[in-house]
């Protein structure tokens, strides 16, 4: 019945007004609905007011949902299971059937994504040091990247992989305090003001992009930084950043190795040698081809997903970096930082902080083998067995690549290392606003992004 009230309701606005059948028929999520009808016909009150009135109803959203597929997601059951950070969800046809609400079998998997911390360009920030720039937008989806795959190493630090995001219980204080090293001011340890700072000897500058290789050295030397500790004693980021690639300069040839020995040195010097291991972010740069992803690396790039220790790939669409956080087959799930949002101030002295502005309900996606090649691995190792862990499953990956190894391990740098000819090269790949994404790219300061980018 509610199918052939919806066909002729469809059939009553065609005639009527043509242009408010998109509404209809977008699978948009519903909170943007009411957007969407003021942007079609916003002269004509009336019929927005009308077809809002249906649209949003009870009948309509699970006709919505039956006919149309989730209003939120964008997810498959033909298409297999989905590795998110290193937890599979097993979606398969098979657990859809009788009368079991399709919205319930991708619940766990909704939930998962939605807990990851979403960070997006901001507007009405102080000023960066002494530009007039008080928004990053065009211009800080690489930074805005970077600060996600941190936040979600914090997260899994702070309170373990299993963590989701719910709104009957009382918000976590740990939580709330990652947010809050995020913040958009001098203030905040891991703010877009501070990543500038850091950056500079790497390029990094107010209103420029730069690439995964100058972000990853960034957060290195953000880390050494000398900051207050928190009431536990911990440094802001309580682990020590080893990022697995050439020397300081960028200089590169081959797979990058992940070297046992520097990887015990960054943690001995994290901890001031009172300890002989701590926990441990890598971060691994990579350029896996020139205009595309060679396609001998795609099958290697999905098993990264499947690690215990995965944290998910600095990188995104030619042209606008994302975070990709999760496959599904040939599909890539990511956080996209390119939504502008005003700046949230989040105080712990607030009972129960809005962190609505941190979060995303919808999972978008998009193929794996269409990111650019210019890209950074991230893993969070949380001991000396965990890392152990990760290493002998990046052996095996390495030991599956015929030849071409994404990166390979070894004990020191005086053993023989495995070296390809187009696996890394050096990092002159940078990405430039992508104007696909429906955005002016103009910046604060009117200047086209095209005239200081480096391709």
């Amino acid at each position: 019945m509610i199918y052939v009230i919806g066909l002729l309701l469809q059939s009553v606005l065609l005639k009527a007004q043509p242009r408010l059948l998109i509404i209809l028929r977008c699978q948009l999520p519903l909170q943007r609905q009411d957007l969407v009808i003021k942007t079609v016909h916003s002269r004509n009150s009336w019929w927005a007011a009308a077809v809002r009135k249906v649209v949003s109803g009870g009948s309509m959203r699970r006709f919505q949902e039956r006919v149309l597929g989730s209003v939120r997601t964008d997810v498959s059951s033909s298409d297999g299971d989905i590795w998110l950070l290193g937890v599979c969800h097993k979606i398969s046809p098979h657990e859809a059937t009788g009368d079991v609400d399709t919205r319930n079998v991708f619940a766990a998997f909704e939930q998962d994504f939605s807990s990851k911390i979403l960070i997006t360009y901001r507007k009405g920030f102080d000023a960066i040091e002494d530009s007039k720039y008080t928004s990053d937008v065009n211009w800080g989806c690489m930074l805005r990247s970077s600060q996600m795959l941190v936040a979600q190493a914090l997260l899994f630090h702070k309170l373990g992989r299993s963590w989701r995001k719910t709104i009957d219980k009382p918000v976590d204080k740990d939580y709330i305090e990652i947010l809050q090293l995020f913040g958009d001011s001098e203030a905040a340890a891991f703010s877009i003001h501070n990543l500038l700072q850091a950056g500079k000897g790497y390029g990094l500058a107010v209103g420029s992009w730069v690439g995964p290789y100058a972000m990853c050295r960034t957060w290195e030397v953000l880390a050494r930084n000398p900051r207050e500790k928190n009431d536990q004693g911990e440094p802001p980021l309580p682990m020590a950043i080893y990022v697995v690639s050439g020397d300081e300069d960028g200089e590169r040839g081959g797979a990058p190795v992940v070297c046992i020995e520097d990887a015990s040195k960054r943690c001995s010097e994290f901890s001031r040698g009172l300890v002989s291991w701590t926990p441990l972010l890598l971060l691994v740069p990579l350029v896996l081809g020139l205009d595309k992803v060679n396609l001998r690396y795609i099958p290697l790039l999905q098993s990264t997903f499947k690690f215990p220790q995965s944290l998910g790939i600095l990188g995104g669409k030619p042209g606008a970096s994302t975070y990709i956080i999760g496959v599904q087959n040939d599909k890539a799930f990511y956080l996209d930082p390119h939504d502008v949002k005003p700046v949230v101030n989040i105080t712990g002295d607030t009972q129960e902080p809005n962190t609505a502005s941190y979060h995303c309900n919808i999972s978008r996606h998009m193929p794996l083998d269409s990111i650019d090649p210019s890209l950074a691995i991230g893993f969070y190792c949380r001991d000396k067995d965990d890392f152990d862990d990760f290493c002998s499953q990046a052996s095996k990956l390495a030991e599956e690549s015929n030849g071409a190894p994404l990166f390979t391990v070894a004990q020191s740098r005086s053993l023989p290392m495995q070296v390809t000819s187009n696996s890394v090269s050096s990092d002159n790949t940078r990405f430039e606003e992508d104007d696909s994404l429906g955005m002016n790219l103009v910046n604060d300061a009117g200047t086209n992004e095209d005239d200081w980018q480096f391709l």
